[in-house]
Protein backbone atom coordinates (compact mmCIF):
# COMPACT_ATOMS: atom_id res chain seq x y z
CA UNK A 1 0.00 0.00 0.00
CA UNK A 2 1.71 3.60 -1.23
CA UNK A 3 1.77 6.61 1.50
CA UNK A 4 -1.28 7.98 -0.18
CA UNK A 5 -3.97 5.35 0.19
CA UNK A 6 -2.77 4.54 3.40
CA UNK A 7 -3.18 7.88 4.82
CA UNK A 8 -6.48 7.99 3.02
CA UNK A 9 -7.53 4.84 4.40
CA UNK A 10 -6.18 6.02 8.29
CA UNK A 11 -8.51 8.92 7.36
CA UNK A 12 -11.51 7.00 6.51
CA UNK A 13 -11.25 4.55 9.64
CA UNK A 14 -10.96 7.90 11.61
CA UNK A 15 -13.90 9.70 10.20
CA UNK A 16 -15.46 6.45 11.19
CA UNK A 17 -14.64 6.10 14.60
CA UNK A 18 -15.74 9.96 15.47
CA UNK A 19 -18.87 8.71 14.81
CA UNK A 20 -19.59 8.31 18.20
CA UNK A 21 -18.12 10.72 19.76
CA UNK A 22 -19.55 13.10 18.02
CA UNK A 23 -23.33 11.49 18.70
CA UNK A 24 -22.39 11.59 22.21
CA UNK A 25 -20.71 14.92 22.85
CA UNK A 26 -22.42 17.00 20.42
CA UNK A 27 -25.64 17.26 22.23
CA UNK A 28 -24.26 17.43 26.08
CA UNK A 29 -24.29 21.13 26.36
CA UNK A 30 -27.84 20.74 25.21
CA UNK A 31 -28.93 18.20 28.27
CA UNK A 32 -30.75 21.71 30.09
CA UNK A 33 -32.10 22.96 26.74
CA UNK A 34 -33.52 19.45 26.35
CA UNK A 35 -34.75 18.66 29.75
CA UNK A 36 -37.00 22.35 29.56
CA UNK A 37 -38.24 21.24 26.10
CA UNK A 38 -39.57 18.33 26.67
CA UNK A 39 -40.68 19.13 30.72
CA UNK A 40 -38.34 16.37 32.63
CA UNK A 41 -35.06 16.79 34.79
CA UNK A 42 -31.30 16.82 33.72
CA UNK A 43 -30.85 13.53 35.28
CA UNK A 44 -33.53 11.70 32.96
CA UNK A 45 -32.01 13.56 30.04
CA UNK A 46 -28.85 11.59 31.32
CA UNK A 47 -30.62 8.28 30.50
CA UNK A 48 -30.64 8.90 26.52
CA UNK A 49 -27.13 8.56 26.71
CA UNK A 50 -27.65 4.99 28.50
CA UNK A 51 -29.37 3.93 25.71
CA UNK A 52 -27.36 4.85 23.52
CA UNK A 53 -24.56 2.91 24.86
CA UNK A 54 -26.76 0.11 25.44
CA UNK A 55 -27.20 -0.16 21.90
CA UNK A 56 -23.86 0.15 20.83
CA UNK A 57 -23.37 -2.40 22.96
CA UNK A 58 -25.38 -4.80 21.40
CA UNK A 59 -25.20 -3.45 18.14
CA UNK A 60 -21.36 -4.40 18.21
CA UNK A 61 -22.03 -7.89 18.92
CA UNK A 62 -24.25 -8.22 16.40
CA UNK A 63 -22.79 -6.81 13.27
CA UNK A 64 -19.21 -8.49 14.18
CA UNK A 65 -20.59 -11.80 13.23
CA UNK A 66 -21.93 -9.79 10.12
CA UNK A 67 -18.59 -8.37 9.07
CA UNK A 68 -16.79 -11.46 8.93
CA UNK A 69 -19.43 -12.89 7.09
CA UNK A 70 -20.50 -10.39 4.80
CA UNK A 71 -16.85 -8.17 4.28
CA UNK A 72 -16.41 -4.57 5.82
CA UNK A 73 -18.22 -2.63 3.58
CA UNK A 74 -21.90 -3.82 2.90
CA UNK A 75 -22.79 -3.99 7.01
CA UNK A 76 -20.43 -0.72 7.11
CA UNK A 77 -23.19 0.87 4.53
CA UNK A 78 -26.72 -0.31 6.15
CA UNK A 79 -24.96 0.76 9.36
CA UNK A 80 -24.65 4.30 8.25
CA UNK A 81 -27.74 4.18 6.45
CA UNK A 82 -29.78 3.60 9.68
CA UNK A 83 -27.77 5.96 11.87
CA UNK A 84 -28.72 9.08 9.54
CA UNK A 85 -32.26 7.51 9.48
CA UNK A 86 -32.22 7.57 13.42
CA UNK A 87 -30.54 10.62 13.77
CA UNK A 88 -33.56 12.16 12.03
CA UNK A 89 -35.67 11.17 14.25
CA UNK A 90 -34.14 12.20 17.17
CA UNK A 91 -34.64 15.78 16.25
CA UNK A 92 -38.20 15.06 16.10
CA UNK A 93 -38.56 13.72 19.34
CA UNK A 94 -41.36 15.17 21.46
CA UNK A 95 -40.38 13.44 24.51
CA UNK A 96 -37.20 12.18 26.51
CA UNK A 97 -38.92 8.75 26.06
CA UNK A 98 -39.11 8.66 22.40
CA UNK A 99 -35.69 10.77 22.47
CA UNK A 100 -33.83 7.65 24.55
CA UNK A 101 -35.25 5.01 22.05
CA UNK A 102 -34.15 6.61 19.15
CA UNK A 103 -31.03 7.35 20.35
CA UNK A 104 -30.94 3.34 20.94
CA UNK A 105 -31.32 2.92 17.20
CA UNK A 106 -28.50 5.38 16.70
CA UNK A 107 -26.88 3.58 18.27
CA UNK A 108 -27.29 0.39 16.56
CA UNK A 109 -26.54 1.95 13.39
CA UNK A 110 -23.38 4.33 14.15
CA UNK A 111 -21.93 1.13 16.35
CA UNK A 112 -20.60 -0.46 13.14
CA UNK A 113 -18.16 2.61 12.28
CA UNK A 114 -16.35 1.54 15.97
CA UNK A 115 -16.38 -2.52 15.23
CA UNK A 116 -14.86 -1.73 11.44
CA UNK A 117 -12.03 0.52 11.69
CA UNK A 118 -10.85 -1.82 14.39
CA UNK A 119 -11.46 -5.44 12.26
CA UNK A 120 -9.89 -3.26 8.98
CA UNK A 121 -6.47 -2.63 11.35
CA UNK A 122 -5.90 -6.32 11.61
CA UNK A 123 -6.66 -6.65 8.50
CA UNK A 124 -4.47 -4.48 6.73
CA UNK A 125 -1.61 -3.55 9.23
CA UNK A 126 1.03 -5.82 10.78
CA UNK A 127 0.24 -6.59 14.39
CA UNK A 128 3.41 -4.90 15.50
CA UNK A 129 2.16 -1.34 13.97
CA UNK A 130 -1.90 -1.94 15.21
CA UNK A 131 -0.85 0.24 18.45
CA UNK A 132 0.54 2.77 16.14
CA UNK A 133 -1.88 3.24 14.02
CA UNK A 134 -4.22 2.96 16.59
CA UNK A 135 -2.65 6.18 17.87
CA UNK A 136 -3.40 7.96 14.68
CA UNK A 137 -6.54 7.22 15.19
CA UNK A 138 -7.16 8.86 18.16
CA UNK A 139 -5.26 11.50 16.53
CA UNK A 140 -8.34 11.49 14.40
CA UNK A 141 -10.70 10.56 17.00
CA UNK A 142 -9.78 13.01 19.25
CA UNK A 143 -10.77 15.88 16.90
CA UNK A 144 -14.27 15.53 17.79
CA UNK A 145 -14.22 15.64 21.40
CA UNK A 146 -12.62 19.19 20.74
CA UNK A 147 -15.26 19.90 17.96
CA UNK A 148 -18.60 18.54 19.14
CA UNK A 149 -19.54 20.27 22.19
CA UNK A 150 -18.31 23.28 21.10
CA UNK A 151 -20.05 23.12 17.67
CA UNK A 152 -23.04 21.91 19.58
CA UNK A 153 -23.13 24.61 22.38
CA UNK A 154 -23.29 27.06 19.04
CA UNK A 155 -25.67 25.10 17.30
CA UNK A 156 -27.95 24.90 20.60
CA UNK A 157 -27.72 28.56 21.41
CA UNK A 158 -28.19 29.96 17.82
CA UNK A 159 -30.60 27.14 16.60
CA UNK A 160 -32.10 24.46 19.26
CA UNK A 161 -31.18 21.21 19.96
CA UNK A 162 -32.94 19.01 17.36
CA UNK A 163 -30.62 20.79 15.09
CA UNK A 164 -27.86 18.55 16.28
CA UNK A 165 -29.05 15.78 15.37
CA UNK A 166 -29.82 16.93 11.63
CA UNK A 167 -26.29 17.92 11.35
CA UNK A 168 -24.97 14.25 12.86
CA UNK A 169 -26.94 12.94 9.83
CA UNK A 170 -25.23 15.42 7.06
CA UNK A 171 -22.01 15.17 8.34
CA UNK A 172 -22.29 11.09 8.15
CA UNK A 173 -23.61 11.36 4.83
CA UNK A 174 -20.40 12.62 3.65
CA UNK A 175 -18.90 10.12 5.50
CA UNK A 176 -21.08 7.29 3.92
CA UNK A 177 -19.98 8.62 0.47
CA UNK A 178 -16.57 8.31 1.13
CA UNK A 179 -17.04 4.78 2.17
CA UNK A 180 -18.96 3.75 -0.80
CA UNK A 181 -16.30 5.11 -3.43
CA UNK A 182 -12.92 5.41 -1.69
CA UNK A 183 -12.85 2.71 1.24
CA UNK A 184 -11.25 -0.49 -0.41
CA UNK A 185 -12.83 -4.02 0.77
CA UNK A 186 -10.16 -5.41 3.65
CA UNK A 187 -11.93 -9.05 3.83
CA UNK A 188 -14.26 -10.60 1.33
CA UNK A 189 -17.28 -12.36 2.77
CA UNK A 190 -16.88 -15.92 3.94
CA UNK A 191 -20.12 -17.62 3.19
CA UNK A 192 -18.68 -20.76 5.41
CA UNK A 193 -19.43 -18.60 8.73
CA UNK A 194 -22.20 -18.94 10.15
CA UNK A 195 -24.82 -16.38 11.50
CA UNK A 196 -26.72 -19.08 14.19
CA UNK A 197 -26.61 -17.95 17.61
CA UNK A 198 -24.49 -21.19 18.81
CA UNK A 199 -21.45 -20.83 16.48
CA UNK A 200 -21.73 -17.05 17.38
CA UNK A 201 -21.90 -17.63 20.58
CA UNK A 202 -18.87 -20.37 20.66
CA UNK A 203 -16.98 -17.96 18.52
CA UNK A 204 -17.52 -15.30 21.08
CA UNK A 205 -16.23 -17.87 23.87
CA UNK A 206 -13.34 -19.03 21.92
CA UNK A 207 -12.65 -15.39 21.77
CA UNK A 208 -13.31 -14.63 25.80
CA UNK A 209 -11.20 -17.95 26.21
CA UNK A 210 -8.24 -15.97 25.09
CA UNK A 211 -6.32 -14.75 28.60
CA UNK A 212 -4.42 -12.24 26.92
CA UNK A 213 -7.74 -10.98 24.76
CA UNK A 214 -9.68 -11.46 28.07
CA UNK A 215 -6.96 -9.19 30.60
CA UNK A 216 -6.69 -6.27 28.44
CA UNK A 217 -10.01 -5.95 26.79
CA UNK A 218 -11.25 -5.89 30.44
CA UNK A 219 -9.02 -3.77 31.80
CA UNK A 220 -9.04 -1.27 29.33
CA UNK A 221 -13.17 -1.53 28.68
CA UNK A 222 -13.48 -1.33 32.53
CA UNK A 223 -10.71 2.22 32.82
CA UNK A 224 -12.11 3.45 29.64
CA UNK A 225 -15.73 3.23 31.72
CA UNK A 226 -14.33 6.12 34.07
CA UNK A 227 -14.90 8.19 30.89
CA UNK A 228 -18.37 7.86 30.48
CA UNK A 229 -18.78 8.47 33.79
CA UNK A 230 -18.01 11.91 32.81
CA UNK A 231 -19.84 12.57 29.99
CA UNK A 232 -22.93 11.62 32.05
CA UNK A 233 -21.85 13.79 35.19
CA UNK A 234 -19.69 17.11 33.71
CA UNK A 235 -22.80 18.45 32.34
CA UNK A 236 -24.80 18.95 35.48
CA UNK A 237 -21.34 19.48 37.21
CA UNK A 238 -20.30 22.38 34.71
CA UNK A 239 -23.16 23.82 34.06
CA UNK A 240 -25.23 23.72 37.52
CA UNK A 241 -23.20 23.01 39.97
CA UNK A 242 -19.97 25.44 38.88
CA UNK A 243 -22.30 27.48 37.00
CA UNK A 244 -20.85 28.26 33.43
CA UNK A 245 -23.43 28.16 30.46
CA UNK A 246 -22.88 26.53 27.12
CA UNK A 247 -20.22 27.64 25.79
CA UNK A 248 -18.05 27.42 28.46
CA UNK A 249 -18.54 24.11 28.85
CA UNK A 250 -18.09 23.25 25.50
CA UNK A 251 -14.47 25.17 26.01
CA UNK A 252 -14.01 23.06 29.20
CA UNK A 253 -15.04 19.77 27.40
CA UNK A 254 -12.10 20.76 24.61
CA UNK A 255 -9.64 21.77 26.54
CA UNK A 256 -9.54 18.43 28.66
CA UNK A 257 -9.98 16.36 25.27
CA UNK A 258 -7.09 18.25 23.87
CA UNK A 259 -5.20 16.24 26.93
CA UNK A 260 -6.49 12.56 25.32
CA UNK A 261 -4.48 13.68 21.97
CA UNK A 262 -1.72 14.94 23.13
CA UNK A 263 -1.16 11.43 25.02
CA UNK A 264 -2.43 9.57 22.61
CA UNK A 265 0.78 11.21 20.20
CA UNK A 266 2.77 10.60 22.95
CA UNK A 267 1.98 7.05 23.31
CA UNK A 268 3.10 6.60 20.04
CA UNK A 269 7.02 8.44 21.11
CA UNK A 270 6.55 6.14 24.16
CA UNK A 271 5.99 3.04 22.48
CA UNK A 272 9.47 3.30 20.66
CA UNK A 273 11.52 3.03 24.16
CA UNK A 274 8.87 0.31 25.69
CA UNK A 275 5.64 -1.72 24.79
CA UNK A 276 1.94 -1.82 25.16
CA UNK A 277 2.16 -3.95 28.58
CA UNK A 278 4.63 -1.66 30.11
CA UNK A 279 2.64 1.13 29.33
CA UNK A 280 -0.71 0.48 30.06
CA UNK A 281 0.37 -1.23 33.76
CA UNK A 282 2.20 2.18 34.83
CA UNK A 283 -0.63 4.30 33.57
CA UNK A 284 -3.55 2.31 35.28
CA UNK A 285 -2.04 3.11 38.37
CA UNK A 286 -1.48 6.97 37.37
CA UNK A 287 -5.34 6.78 36.34
CA UNK A 288 -6.10 5.69 40.14
CA UNK A 289 -4.06 7.90 41.71
CA UNK A 290 -5.53 11.02 40.44
CA UNK A 291 -8.89 9.72 40.71
CA UNK A 292 -8.78 8.86 44.21
CA UNK A 293 -6.99 12.51 44.26
CA UNK A 294 -10.49 14.12 42.64
CA UNK A 295 -12.87 11.63 45.17
CA UNK A 296 -11.66 13.37 48.09
CA UNK A 297 -11.72 16.87 46.60
CA UNK A 298 -14.90 16.80 45.86
CA UNK A 299 -16.24 14.79 48.76
CA UNK A 300 -14.37 17.55 50.93
CA UNK A 301 -15.48 20.62 48.81
CA UNK A 302 -11.77 21.63 48.24
CA UNK A 303 -12.03 22.10 44.65
CA UNK A 304 -13.74 24.79 42.56
CA UNK A 305 -13.98 24.73 38.84
CA UNK A 306 -10.71 25.21 38.23
CA UNK A 307 -8.90 22.23 40.20
CA UNK A 308 -11.96 20.22 38.88
CA UNK A 309 -11.01 20.79 35.70
CA UNK A 310 -7.03 19.91 36.26
CA UNK A 311 -7.78 17.13 37.57
CA UNK A 312 -10.52 15.55 34.82
CA UNK A 313 -7.75 16.69 32.38
CA UNK A 314 -5.00 14.36 34.08
CA UNK A 315 -7.28 11.72 34.31
CA UNK A 316 -8.68 11.52 30.63
CA UNK A 317 -5.02 12.14 29.40
CA UNK A 318 -4.66 8.74 30.62
CA UNK A 319 -7.23 7.02 28.24
CA UNK A 320 -5.13 8.53 25.16
CA UNK A 321 -2.46 6.02 26.18
CA UNK A 322 -5.02 3.07 27.58
CA UNK A 323 -7.11 2.56 24.73
CA UNK A 324 -4.39 2.16 22.09
CA UNK A 325 -2.27 0.13 23.91
CA UNK A 326 -5.17 -1.79 25.32
CA UNK A 327 -6.94 -2.48 22.08
CA UNK A 328 -3.46 -3.15 20.18
CA UNK A 329 -2.68 -6.24 22.99
CA UNK A 330 -6.29 -7.74 22.96
CA UNK A 331 -6.76 -8.16 18.96
CA UNK A 332 -3.48 -9.05 18.51
CA UNK A 333 -3.59 -13.07 19.08
CA UNK A 334 -6.51 -12.73 16.73
CA UNK A 335 -6.23 -13.16 12.28
CA UNK A 336 -9.10 -15.04 12.19
CA UNK A 337 -12.08 -13.66 13.49
CA UNK A 338 -10.82 -10.61 13.61
CA UNK A 339 -14.28 -9.06 13.20
CA UNK A 340 -15.71 -10.81 16.52
CA UNK A 341 -13.23 -10.24 18.79
CA UNK A 342 -13.23 -6.44 17.71
CA UNK A 343 -16.89 -6.51 18.14
CA UNK A 344 -16.70 -8.00 21.70
CA UNK A 345 -13.62 -5.83 22.39
CA UNK A 346 -16.01 -3.00 21.68
CA UNK A 347 -19.32 -4.29 23.22
CA UNK A 348 -17.37 -4.70 26.88
CA UNK A 349 -16.05 -1.21 26.66
CA UNK A 350 -20.11 0.29 25.84
CA UNK A 351 -21.70 -2.14 27.79
CA UNK A 352 -19.33 -0.83 31.07
CA UNK A 353 -19.55 3.05 29.79
CA UNK A 354 -23.54 2.15 30.05
CA UNK A 355 -23.26 0.95 33.55
CA UNK A 356 -21.26 3.66 34.56
CA UNK A 357 -23.28 6.54 33.23
CA UNK A 358 -26.28 4.70 34.90
CA UNK A 359 -24.69 4.53 38.38
CA UNK A 360 -23.87 8.48 38.13
CA UNK A 361 -27.85 9.01 37.23
CA UNK A 362 -28.76 6.41 40.36
CA UNK A 363 -26.50 8.11 42.79
CA UNK A 364 -27.17 11.33 41.66
CA UNK A 365 -27.37 13.86 45.21
CA UNK A 366 -26.65 17.29 43.67
CA UNK A 367 -22.81 17.03 43.93
CA UNK A 368 -19.91 15.94 42.13
CA UNK A 369 -19.42 13.03 43.75
CA UNK A 370 -20.89 10.05 42.72
CA UNK A 371 -19.38 11.49 39.42
CA UNK A 372 -15.67 11.27 40.81
CA UNK A 373 -16.44 8.03 42.75
CA UNK A 374 -17.14 6.19 39.72
CA UNK A 375 -14.96 7.75 37.73
CA UNK A 376 -12.23 6.43 40.47
CA UNK A 377 -13.31 3.18 40.76
CA UNK A 378 -13.57 2.24 37.10
CA UNK A 379 -9.65 3.11 37.26
CA UNK A 380 -8.88 0.90 40.14
CA UNK A 381 -11.39 -2.07 38.78
CA UNK A 382 -9.37 -1.79 36.07
CA UNK A 383 -5.88 -1.56 37.49
CA UNK A 384 -7.16 -4.72 39.61
CA UNK A 385 -8.22 -6.77 35.93
CA UNK A 386 -4.73 -5.94 34.39
CA UNK A 387 -2.64 -7.28 37.83
CA UNK A 388 -4.84 -10.65 38.22
CA UNK A 389 -4.99 -11.46 34.39
CA UNK A 390 -1.08 -10.61 33.53
CA UNK A 391 -0.60 -13.55 36.11
CA UNK A 392 -2.95 -15.35 34.33
CA UNK A 393 -0.92 -15.06 30.89
CA UNK A 394 2.38 -15.52 32.61
CA UNK A 395 1.62 -19.03 33.92
CA UNK A 396 -0.18 -19.93 30.64
CA UNK A 397 2.90 -19.28 28.91
CA UNK A 398 5.28 -21.19 30.87
CA UNK A 399 2.77 -24.19 30.97
CA UNK A 400 3.10 -24.02 27.04
CA UNK A 401 6.88 -23.73 27.83
CA UNK A 402 6.60 -26.78 29.76
CA UNK A 403 4.68 -28.63 27.42
CA UNK A 404 7.01 -27.64 24.23
CA UNK A 405 9.98 -28.93 25.89
CA UNK A 406 8.52 -32.10 27.13
CA UNK A 407 7.38 -32.64 23.10
CA UNK A 408 11.10 -32.08 22.24
CA UNK A 409 12.34 -34.35 24.41
CA UNK A 410 9.95 -36.92 23.65
CA UNK A 411 10.55 -36.34 19.66
CA UNK A 412 14.28 -36.79 20.43
CA UNK A 413 14.30 -40.02 22.66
Amino acid sequence: MDKRNRSLLILILGLLCAIGPFSIDMYLPGFPAIAANLHTSVDYVAYSLSSFFIGICVGQLLCGPLLDRFGRKKPLIIGLVLYIVASIACSLSKSVEALIAFRFLQALGGCVGMVAPNAIVRDVFPVEENAKIFSMLILILGVSPILAPTVGSYVIAGFGWPVVFIVLAVVTAFILLAVIFWLPESKKADPSFSLRPRPILTGFAHVLKQPQFFTYAFAGATASAGLFAYLAGSPFVFMQLYGVNEKQYGLIFSLIAAGLIASSQINNLILKKYNSAQIIRVVLFTQSAIGITLVAGTAWDIVNVYSSTFLMFLFLSCQGFTFPNSAALAMSPFSKGAGSASALMGALQMGCGAVASALVGLFFNDTAVPMAAIMAGCSLLGLAILLIGRRTIEYKARNEDVQEQCLELIEKY
